[in-house]
């Protein structure tokens, strides 16, 4: 059953972090008392959690993400002090059509996608016009240990959010050419997990929903829970993501390749319609054995010896078995965007 932290429990987190009390019930702070309520820091979480709003979206009508990620799309943001902006997690915004931002008054505003980020995963949304919410700070994702005490807070105000633990942090690839360092892993497990804030003890925002995965504690170990993209990611290009939409440094070669380690291969579960790998014949079933010439056999190393070999539109040559046979494949890169269909002019 869902572990509802309801505003009153909300304000006894200051106790609870500073009663030592171990992750072993993340779900238990204790009473709280009217002191608590004025304490500075117990103030900003309550901020941080009501800067989170809810993300509508509807995706155009031949989007090449509504194959995967269906066209109407629900999840969460956290308005950002002081520009106004929404951070969310990216996928829910891909090729959107229209994009309504709902706050905890039932407040509704439109918006529009201002940044996607392919490589840290995060997303960016302009409000028609600004929200009527303070804004919350981001804050250091570095800083977060392993069994630390955070707040889960997605949209539906402070009596949706709940106390969650960090279970472990490490490094996470994800079979859709995507890899980042220092991913917080948490539990309990929730499914409004999209866009969701994990909030300190400061009330800082230290990281943005993303999964709800399998084995949160240990790779490959079940225990259920939630993966969210550390915010430290995103802080040295957000301002090129909200002046420019995007930062160059973050621009990668994409091949439209899934794969998936299995016993020390890297097998094709899909390849995008119409992306490079497509066009380049690579199947679903096939294995990828090699890139450039490199034996590889985990994620990282195909993704890093990819991300190394030039900028979009570099030629990449793949060892690719099928069948019993293997053969180079070569593939033209190119920049994700350029796959994406764009939102039709009005």
């Amino acid at each position: 059953m869902r572990n509802l932290i309801p505003t009153v429990l909300i304000a006894g987190t200051a106790m609870f972090w500073a009663s030592g009390s171990t992750a072993q019930n993340p779900a238990a702070p204790p009473a709280p008392n009217a002191e608590v309520a004025t304490d500075p820091a117990t103030r900003a979480i309550l901020a941080a959690v009501d800067a989170v709003v809810k993300v509508s979206v509807r995706a155009i009508a031949d989007a090449r993400s509504v194959r995967t990620l269906g066209r109407e799309r629900e999840g969460s943001g956290v308005v950002l002090a002081p520009s106004g902006m929404v951070l969310t997690i990216g996928y829910l915004i891909l090729e959107a059509e229209a994009i309504e931002l709902t706050d905890n008054a039932g407040r509704v505003v439109t918006g529009v996608v201002a940044a996607y980020d392919h490589a840290t995963g995060f997303g960016l949304i302009r409000p028609a016009v600004p929200l009527k919410v303070e804004g919350a700070v981001l804050g250091d994702s570095a800083t977060v240990a392993a069994e630390a005490h955070l707040v889960f807070a997605p949209w539906g105000g402070r009596g949706n959010a709940s106390l969650a633990a960090v279970a472990s942090k490490r490094r996470f690839a994800g079979y859709w050419e995507y890899l980042i360092d220092d991913a917080i892993f948490t539990y309990p497990p929730r499914g409004d997990h999209s866009g969701a804030a994990l909030i300190d003890r400061n009330g800082r925002v230290v990281g943005i929903g993303s999964l709800l995965v399998a084995d949160a504690a240990l790779p490959n170990r079940r225990f259920p829970g939630n993966m969210f993209v550390p915010v430290d990611l995103v802080k040295p290009i957000l301002a090129d993501l909200e002046r420019a939409g995007r930062a160059r440094e973050t621009v990668r070669p994409w091949i439209g390749l899934s794969t998936q380690e299995v016993e020390g291969r890297l097998l094709v579960i899909r390849v995008q319609e119409e992306g490079p790998a497509a066009l380049a014949g690579l199947a679903a079933g096939d294995v990828v054995v090699s890139i450039g010439g490199a034996k590889i056999s985990t994620l990282e190393e195909f993704y890093r010896r990819l991300w190394s070999a030039g900028a979009p539109g570099t030629r990449i040559r793949l060892g690719v078995q099928k069948g019993a046979e293997v053969r180079d494949v070569e593939v033209r890169s190119i920049d994700r965007l350029e796959y994406m269909r764009a939102r039709p002019a009005l």
